[in-house]
This record gives C-alpha cells, structure tokens and sequence, in this order.
C-alpha cells in the first residue's frame, strides 16, 4: 500500500511539473488517503503483535 501511495505521488509530481493541476490535486489526495491508510494498518498490525506476545 504505501508503494501505490508513493506513485501516486510521484505522478502528482510529475502532473504538477507539466502543468496539470487538477489532476495533480487529485492524485496527492489519494496519495495522503493511502499513506494515512498504510499508517492506521501498521499500527494495528503492531499492537495485535504485541499483544499475541
């Protein structure tokens, strides 16, 4: 999940560099979305670790 988020971001990058700036928007809110998403996951996955422990 955080590769998708990170070409995401890559492709608000370059969109941005080119002059798109709708679609640069869009494609950093998914990118925030998925980053934000991977976080929450890693954290549950941590504590469900710790407490299987």
């Amino acid at each position: 999940m955080l590769h998708y988020a990170l070409v995401f971001l890559v492709i608000a990058l370059v969109a941005a560099v080119f002059g798109f700036g709708g679609i640069a928007a869009g494609a950093v809110g998914i990118a925030k979305i998925l980053f934000f998403v991977f976080i929450i996951m890693a954290v549950i996955s941590f504590a469900v670790s710790l407490i299987k422990r």
